[in-house]
């Protein structure tokens, strides 16, 4: 099998409608070191490995960026103004400032969780490596955190810089349901 290359990914990530229309306005809101990531990037990319619609099975559209006003005001000012300029694509948009992780991030999770100095710390920690991934919505380019063989190999294995067993098992039980061939791999 031909490596997965970051190319072909992208083209892959640009079938899912909503990826494309998100890639789109995003830049004309003017958000800080913004980037789409997660669920809709790697769950296309199975879609399209599993011969589904691009969108199909995807819960939401994250968007992480990061801005120094901590504030909770400023990042409702943020969500509000992608909520409104997202309304029309008809899917659930959640967009969340990656500089104030850290003040939610235990309550919600019951885990510490650092503050991070830029966008990309943010998918560094994702519970399942293969799911690091992000595209820098001004530059067009992906990130992904540990490359791209893992995703490839259609396996899910826990992110040893957020190592919590039961939010991984049940993240991982979550795809499964929805995409059986994926293969859960203990650490």
């Amino acid at each position: 099998m031909q490596a997965l290359s970051s190319e072909r990914l992208r083209a892959i990530i640009h079938e899912n409608s909503i990826n494309r229309a998100l890639l789109a306005i995003l830049p004309t809101l003017q958000i800080p070191h913004c980037m789409l990531v997660a669920g809709c990037l790697f769950q296309t990319y199975w879609n399209h490995r599993s011969g589904q619609p691009a969108e199909w099975g995807i819960k939401d559209y994250d968007i992480a960026y990061f801005d120094q006003d901590l504030s909770w005001e400023a990042e409702d000012r943020m969500i509000t103004s992608v909520h409104q300029a997202c309304a029309q694509l008809g899917v659930n948009v959640e967009i969340r400032n990656q500089a104030r992780v850290h003040l939610w991030y235990e309550a919600k999770f019951g885990a510490g969780y650092p503050a991070l100095k830029q966008v990309t710390d943010g998918i560094d920690r994702y519970l399942i490596r293969s799911t690091c991934l992000g595209i820098d919505v001004g530059t067009g380019e992906l990130y992904s955190t540990h490359g791209l063989d893992e995703l490839q190999r259609d396996l899910l294995r826990m992110n040893a810089l957020n190592p919590q067993p039961e939010l991984f098992k049940a993240k991982a039980d979550s795809y499964r349901a929805r995409w059986p061939w994926l293969t859960l791999q203990e650490n």
